[in-house]
C-alpha cells in the first residue's frame, strides 16, 4: 500500500531534491576548472560557508513562521525566493554577484526545507511518518548523489551562468508543482510559548537524542564525502575510485531510508534501537575509513551510508510523532539547525585531529563520539511503541 496522498508528496519530493541539488551541485565546483571558478582558497572556504551559514541562523526562523502562517506559503515563498537568487547571478554573470546569489540560495532554502519537513508530517498519518520520511529522505539524497555529477557537466557545458540557469528553473517549476498539488494547510492554534517554554522543548530527551542522532549521522556522511578521497589518493587510487566510493556512500543512504521507514511502520524496528544501530554502524564506517587500500574505502563508504540512511527517516518520524502539530515548523527547523552544525562540526574536528596527528586519528575520534550517543540513547523510554 503506497502513502495516503501520494500525489501531493511527490512536490515535497521535489522540495528536498532542490535542496540538496543546490547545495551540493555548486559547491563541487566551486574550485573546478571552469573560466568562472574560484581560484582562491579562502574565497572558496568563505563561498562554501555562505549557503549553511544562512541555514544554520534562519532555518528554526523560518520553522517558527510556517507554523505562524502555514508551512505552505514559506514553502512557496522559499523556492521562488531559491530561484530569484539564483536568476541573479545569471542575469549578472559576475564573480561579485556569485556571493549574492549563493547567500540568497541559503537563505531561501532555510525556508522551503524545514516548511517541507512539517508538511511530509502533517500530511501523512502518524502509522505512516516512517515511509514519508523514508521516501523525502531518498529524493533529498538523490540530489545529494547528482547533485556534483549534473552540476559538473553543467558547468563544463556553459560555465556556473549555464548551472544557476538551470536552478533557476528548477525552483520556479517545483514551485508550480507546490501551487498546483499541494493542499493549503492551514496552522493550528497555538499556545503562548516563552523563552523558557522553548529550552524546555529543545533540552527535552524525546527532541535532543534524535537530532543528535542526526548531526552524528550528518557528521559521518560531510566526513566521508569530504575525506574518504584523500584517503584513497594517499592509497594511490585514482579520482575514477574515489569519487565512485563517494557515490557508493550517497546511493547507499538513498537505498536504506525507504526500507528504513517501512520496516518502523511496519514495527519490525524500534526508534530507539535503530538509532542506536545507525550510529554504531557509522562509526564502524569510520573505522573502517582508518584500513587501507580500496576495501577500507568502500567498507566505510558503505557502513557510514548504511548508518545515514537508518538514522534520517527514524529521527526525523520521532521528532514528528513527540512534537505537538502547531510547533512541527519549530521542531523541524531546530533539528536542522542540528544537522547543519553535524556538517560543519564533523569535518572540522576530523581536519583539526588530522592537522596535528594523521587523518586515521581524525577518523578514530569521529568513531568513538558517534559509538558514545547511544549509550544515551538506550538510557531513555522508548520513542515509539514497537
Amino acid at each position: 500500500m503506497g502513502i495516503p496522498g501520494e500525489r501531493r508528496m511527490w512536490p515535497l519530493y521535489a522540495a528536498g531534491f532542490t535542496t540538496a541539488f543546490g547545495a551540493h551541485a555548486v559547491a563541487a565546483n566551486l574550485g573546478g576548472f571552469s573560466d568562472d571558478a574560484v581560484k582562491s582558497l579562502l574565497t572558496l572556504g568563505f563561498l562554501l560557508a555562505l549557503y549553511d551559514g544562512a541555514e544554520v541562523v534562519l532555518k528554526p526562523v523560518f520553522g517558527t513562521i510556517a507554523d505562524r502562517i502555514g508551512a505552505r506559503p514559506v514553502l512557496l515563498a522559499g523556492l521562488v525566493g531559491f530561484a530569484v537568487a539564483s536568476g541573479v547571478y545569471v542575469a549578472a554573470d559576475s564573480t561579485g554577484w556569485l556571493w549574492v546569489a549563493r547567500l540568497g540560495q541559503g537563505a531561501a532554502a532555510s525556508a522551503f526545507s524545514p516548511a517541507a519537513s512539517a508538511l511530509v508530517a502533517r500530511l501523512n498519518p502518524a502509522a505512516t511518518h516512517g515511509r514519508a520520511f523514508g521516501s523525502y529522505g531518498f529524493y533529498k539524497s538523490i540530489g545529494y548523489t547528482l547533485g556534483p555529477l549534473l552540476g559538473g557537466a553543467l558547468v563544463w557545458l556553459g560555465g556556473f551562468r549555464l548551472l544557476f540557469a538551470v536552478m533557476t528553473v528548477l525552483g520556479l517549476v517545483v514551485a508550480g508543482w507546490v501551487l498546483l498539488a499541494v493542499p493549503a494547510v492551514p496552522p493550528l492554534p497555538r499556545t503562548r510559548q516563552t523563552v523558557v517554554d522553548l529550552a524546555r522543548r529543545i533540552t527535552d530527551p524525546l527532541f535532543l537524542r534524535p537530532t543528535a542522532a542526526l548531526a552524528g549521522a550528518t557528521a559521518a556522511l560531510s566526513v566521508g564525502v569530504g575525506f574518504l578521497p584523500v584517503t584513497g589518493a594517499a592509497a594511490g587510487l585514482g579520482t575514477v575510485a574515489t569519487g565512485a566510493a563517494v557515490s557508493v556512500l550517497a546511493l547507499t543512504a538513498a537505498l536504506v531510508q525507504p526500507r528504513t521507514g517501512r520496516a518502523l511502520d511496519a514495527g519490525r524496528i524500534t526508534t530507539r534501537g535503530g538509532l542506536a544501530i545507525g550510529l554504531l554502524l557509522a562509526a564502524a564506517g569510520l573505522g573502517c575509513a582508518t584500513l587501507p587500500g580500496i576495501i577500507g574505502v568502500l567498507l566505510a563508504a558503505i557502513l557510514i551510508g548504511t548508518g545515514t540512511g537508518l538514522i534520517t527517516p527514524l529521527g526525523f518520524a520521532a521528532l514528528a510523532a513527540s512534537t505537538s502539530p502547531d510547533r512541527l515548523g519549530q521542531t523541524m527547523g531546530t533539528a536542522e539547525l542540528g544537522r547543519e552544525l553535524g556538517d560543519a562540526g564533523g569535518p572540522l574536528l576530523v581536519a583539526a585531529i588530522a592537522t596535528t596527528t594523521a587523518l586515521t586519528y581524525g577518523y578514530a575520534a569521529l568513531a568513538v563520539l558517534l559509538a558514545a550517543l547511544p549509550l544515551l540513547a538506550l538510557t531513555t523510554a522508548r520513542l515509539r511503541k514497537p
